[in-house]
């Protein structure tokens, strides 16, 4: 594939998606932190049924701060994985306190010294807060969908993201993530892909060469 035909699949994602944004809900910037912390291993509609509560409670990077571990576990139980998430989130909302006057920070390098910030999330945080788009968050959506339709052979997402980046002007780097999101939950399932219904299968690996069905015209 060229220039070219990469950024058709992300027109042609955004044409079939154009909904496709974050699914978190957020008010500030350290509710997305925590949001992004619970949705590890953990669905976007599992944690946006936790969070409402959650942040009614700790209404402030201060009130998390100052949580019971015990408490928040209780808090963010269903989003799975609780007890080190709980103790993440009360670490690093200590760090952002200290380190940084309680102003969540803007940049990769400031938000990977946060416990439980990883650079799959700080990509997210950059995006959604501060709309900076220098990288892209790879997720399992992200992941499943470069390895099936080429973009990338690593499994590292750090690695699938620099084969990404080489790939996809720098414009379309804030749209990446959400449309394969969305492309994953949507059609790209990860055990009964939809390859008659995809809009670019004619750029997919996975189907040309496992071919049913015929190619749309791309």
């Amino acid at each position: 594939m060229n220039k070219d035909n990469y950024i058709d699949i992300v027109l042609k994602l955004r044409k079939t998606y154009p909904e496709a944004t974050c699914s978190l809900d957020f008010t500030t910037p350290f509710e997305l932190v925590v949001a992004v912390m619970l949705s590890a291993q953990c669905t976007d509609e599992r944690v946006n049924k936790t969070t409402p509560s959650l942040f009614k409670k700790y209404k402030s990077v201060s009130d998390f701060a100052k949580a019971n571990l015990s408490e928040l576990e209780g808090h963010i139980h269903p989003c799975g994985f609780y007890k080190n998430k709980a103790k993440n989130i009360i670490s690093c909302a200590k760090k952002v306190l200290s380190d940084y006057n309680g102003v969540v920070p803007n940049t990769m390098e400031e938000l990977l010294t946060l416990p439980g910030v990883g650079r799959k999330s700080a990509n997210v945080i950059l995006l959604e807060v501060f709309g900076i788009a220098k990288g892209i968050a790879v997720d399992t959506h992200c992941k499943r969908i470069s390895n099936r339709i080429g973009l990338s052979n690593q499994s590292d997402p750090t690695k699938i993201e620099m084969d990404l980046l080489k790939k996809f002007p720098e414009e379309y780097l804030k749209e990446i993530n959400h449309l394969f999101v969305f492309h994953g939950r949507g059609l790209c399932d990860s055990r009964k892909p939809q390859c008659i219904s995809c809009p670019i299968n004619c750029y997919c690996k996975y189907y040309t060469n496992n071919p049913r069905i015929e190619l749309v015209d791309c």
